[in-house]
């Protein structure tokens, strides 16, 4: 990654940014949280976490959730806003499969990370990712195409998941990932990113998990994960678990499907996670925050 040259940032450009418009695709946008510390002229690199929405897209309040974490570890934030209504008007699910309608959700949020990066000084080969609910689906099955890519990723709740199962066709499995993205699945790669598995131990409504023979992305066998999102987010664990992926879950006491009160343990582990790699990656500097 090339350190960009310093420039004057607006008003718009620090702190809790405004919504941009990616250059990709400019039916998505992103905003952004830069610590105080923020130095244009100087040499320093920030680590980066990336917070992707649920269905209900409150990018910019998720993105304001996490100004703490992020002037105690002196860490950038970058929430993309996938919209809902693209393609179809009633549709609210694009962005939790990758790939939909040819928009390849993955490849829109990687060149949001290369745009930022020739903003600020960011380290954007490796970056923190959470989600939550379909930001959960969205999360887990990035980290399938792009392990190279996680320093680490929190999966929150999600109504769905994706196995890693070579039997079972993809979304429910990963059979005909290579065919539908040109990527196959990196087990070393994906050994090397330690996974948060959250949720809380009261989120145990189905009315919006079943999927239904009516739905647009009915596949046999699509609820045979469980009934539960906890059902559903344990068979994930133990799926990748079988292929030795360093997992932890992690129970929020006391919590149903509610985003913001799972977010202290996800806290944690981007902190531990960041600690760690800022260890062995003399790239991204430990700045005192100011």
């Amino acid at each position: 990654m090339t350190t960009p040259q310093p420039t004057k940032l607006s008003f718009y450009r620090r702190g809790r940014t405004t919504l941009y418009a990616s250059r990709y695709d400019q039916r998505f946008s992103y905003c952004c949280y830069v610590p105080e510390s923020y130095d244009e002229a100087a040499q320093d690199v920030y680590p980066l976490a990336v917070l992707v929405h649920h269905t209900g897209r409150t990018a910019s309040l998720l993105r304001d959730e996490f100004v703490d974490f992020a002037e105690a570890n002196q860490c950038i934030v970058l929430a993309p806003l996938f919209p809902s209504g693209i393609i179809h008007p009633n549709d609210l699910n694009n962005y939790k499969h990758i790939l939909y309608h040819g928009i390849r959700y993955d490849l829109v949020l990687l060149d949001m990370i290369e745009e930022i990066s020739a903003i600020y000084r960011v380290h954007a080969d490796k970056f923190l990712m959470h989600g939550f609910s379909g930001g959960g689906q969205f999360v887990h099955r990035f980290l399938y195409l792009h392990p190279q890519r996680l320093m680490g990723a929190s999966v929150g709740a999600p109504g769905t998941v994706t196995l890693p199962d070579d039997d079972k066709d993809w979304w429910i499995g990963i059979r005909g990932m290579e065919e539908r993205f040109g990527i196959s699945l990196d087990i070393d790669a994906l050994r090397s990113v330690p996974v948060q598995l959250v949720i809380g131990d009261n989120d145990i409504e189905t009315w919006e998990v079943t999927v239904r023979t009516t739905s647009n992305f009915w596949m046999e066998g699509i609820n045979d994960a469980g009934e539960t999102r906890i059902d559903r987010l344990k068979a994930l664990q133990r799926g990748l678990d079988s292929l030795g992926v360093k997992t932890r879950f992690d129970f929020v006491p006391g919590v149903a499907h509610h985003g913001v009160l799972i977010q202290q343990p996800v806290k944690a582990f981007f902190t531990e996670t960041l600690s760690h790699y800022r260890t062995t990656t003399p790239l991204i500097a430990a700045r005192t925050p100011a």
